[in-house]
């Protein structure tokens, strides 16, 4: 198998280059159009990415949604993303968004251990239940937060839900790729680092959500993780890795609706 072939989403996607430019404008007028109820770039960690933003509903929120962002651990950060925390505020839920510090400079361990960080933060920020979602490398970090002792048991008490993207549940795939020039992952990081090979979970109501359309190789690895934990398996019709997301600007949409229920 062609690893790096397996595992490239853009090269599969017609307009692959435009969708982040559309998603960061899409982002910043919705910050914009939020004013007082946007609080961008606060801190968890001392390096500048580990900040992450909230935004607020109106009126007392019932819970919040936090949602990790992809970037195979090496692109992005939550200024990108601010528009697809639309559709959970209009059901009245708040959303918070954490950066995290990328890939070479850190290990996807040390990523894990800081969004454990910044869901600590960010329920000491809110109250009420908290639903975790996560795009590709995102929807890693979402499920690596059901690992007992990761998260403070307090926070873990709050867990509503856990809905991992089109994720990456089991790592050594990436091994053979030329990204872990990058990722830098080894056998044993791999391995403790694949949310697949977690036995041991928190009891938390989990759904996986795929594309259709996408690569094989993610269709796959979101099967693998909806088997191993008896989870929920969505595979949306029509959907691609880059617009699969897209239905959390929806507020009736039902991965909306289920991330708020």
């Amino acid at each position: 198998m062609d690893f790096d072939d397996a595992y490239a989403n853009g090269a599969y996607i017609a307009g692959a280059d435009a969708y982040p430019v559309r998603w960061a404008e899409a982002a910043s007028g919705f910050r914009a159009g939020l004013d007082d109820r946007a609080q961008v770039g606060l801190p968890y960690g001392p390096s500048p990415r580990q900040v992450f933003d909230l935004f607020l509903p109106n009126g007392t929120a019932h819970g919040t949604v936090i949602f990790v962002h992809g970037g195979y651990w090496r692109a992005f950060d939550p200024s990108t993303w601010s528009h697809l925390a639309a559709g959970v505020l209009a059901r009245g839920w708040a959303v918070a968004m954490p950066g995290y510090d990328l890939c070479p400079d850190v290990r996807i361990s040390h990523i894990s251990a800081q969004i454990a960080r910044a869901v600590t933060a960010i329920a000491a920020e809110t109250g009420g239940p908290i639903a975790l979602a996560g795009h590709s490398a995102g929807g890693h970090l979402v499920a690596r937060m059901l690992a007992p002792g990761l998260l403070p048991p307090e926070v873990a008490a709050r867990l509503s839900l856990v809905m991992p993207i089109s994720p990456l549940s089991d790592l050594r795939p990436l091994l053979h790729t030329a990204m872990n020039a990058d990722l830098r992952l080894t056998e044993a990081e791999a391995a403790a680092e694949s949310p697949l090979d977690m036995v041991e979970r928190l009891p938390v109501p989990v759904a996986v959500w795929v594309g259709a359309e996408e690569r094989p190789a993610f269709l796959d690895q979101a099967r693998w993780l909806s088997t191993a934990w008896s989870a929920d398996l969505v595979i949306a019709p029509g959907r691609h890795h880059f617009d699969v997301i897209d239905p959390l600007t929806d507020p009736m949409s039902p991965m909306v609706r289920l991330l708020t229920s």
